[in-house]
């Protein structure tokens, strides 16, 4: 790699970790400037049990008798170290109590990823190589699944194929069978933006005068595609697959609770009904660290599939040259 590269992805990693320093920052100022003390109010709660020794011994932990800033200093010291403090429902580590649930959050983000994936190539590939009625009836599919909420979605896929057709069963929420569907519900919107922009790629990449010159030597479509075509169309793919992160992580939320399936969705929402603080700020706060790593990890991609976007461009006349040896090159 040169120090071209090398510097651009060092600017980016920089401004990675002020994204999540202030994301932290921000998440500790809402929840200090909330009225009262909310922990210090769930700690004496009666029904939570906890003992004047126990309210004292937390309150020393999270510095709620020290200034706000103080209180700051710590908390983002024990974040960066790994300890996201204790949950006041549980009483456990938040660490442990978000571990026993981040498996099956993210083995349904991931297959739900790779159903959106599959299903925007499908779409996009199909545009290119299918019939004019056909490429027609595709082109409407993105639009057919922005408009239908996953949450319908996966009502329906629970409908038909777990009370009908007997598939899977509602009260195995994590078979194999009940995961497959629930990353097809969650998915299916999340494929609509990536269709979109991989399908106006290709048709804008098929019409340059590049591609011209190719089919007229005789390149074959799926060459074509494939060795010219592809690489550019996918630069703005990248982008958009790092930013719908974001739309599978609130996506799983709904869906785990559709399905009935134990993940970061039902964590958060106990959290919320007893108010454990401590680890509602380490979702968000974990939630806002995927984010910016993914988008992170789409920054440093791009210069490897186009490396104009750190260089300066290149003449016109010696990129038309480099062009035409590539498409006569067998």
């Amino acid at each position: 790699m040169d120090r071209g590269y090398l510097g651009f992805a060092a600017r980016r990693v920089g401004q990675a970790l002020v994204v999540v320093l202030l994301a932290y920052v921000v998440t500790f100022v809402v929840i200090s400037v909330l009225p009262g003390d909310p922990v210090t109010n769930t700690l004496r709660n009666p029904e939570n049990g906890f003992t004047e020794a126990d309210v004292a011994r937390i309150v020393a932990y999270y510095g709620l008798d020290q200034p706000v800033l103080v209180q700051l200093w710590e908390s983002l010291s024990r974040f960066a170290t790994g300890d996201l403090g204790v949950s006041l429902r549980s009483n456990l580590p938040v660490s442990q109590t978000i571990g026993d649930v981040l498996g099956s959050t993210a083995v349904l983000a991931a297959a739900a990823l790779a159903v959106a994936v599959a299903l925007a190539v499908l779409i996009a590939f199909g545009t290119q190589y299918l019939p004019v009625r056909a490429q027609g009836v595709l082109r409407a599919l993105p639009s057919l699944f922005l408009s239908v909420p996953n949450f319908v979605i996966g009502l329906v896929l629970i409908h038909v194929f777990a009370l009908q057709l007997g598939l899977f069963r509602v009260i195995y929420p994590d078979s194999a069978w009940a995961t497959s569907f629930a990353a097809l519900a969650l998915g299916i919107p999340v494929s609509a933006q990536l269709a979109e922009v991989l399908t106006a790629g290709l048709d804008h990449e098929s019409r340059q005068e590049y591609a011209s010159v190719a089919r007229s030597r005789g390149l074959g479509r799926t060459r074509l595609l494939l060795r010219h075509l592809l690489r550019p169309s996918s630069l703005p793919v990248v982008t958009v697959l790092a930013l719908t992160v974001g739309e599978l992580l609130g996506g799983a939320l709904i869906t785990e609770t559709i399905f009935g399936r134990t993940g970061i969705g039902s964590l958060v929402e106990s959290s919320v009904t007893t108010q454990d603080l401590p680890v509602l700020q380490a979702v968000v706060s974990l939630a806002a660290v995927v984010f910016v790593v993914v988008n992170l990890v789409a920054d440093l991609v791009h210069p490897l599939l186009d490396p104009r976007v750190r260089k300066p461009p290149t003449r016109p006349s010696a990129e038309r040259e480099v062009l035409a040896q590539e498409v006569s090159t067998p």
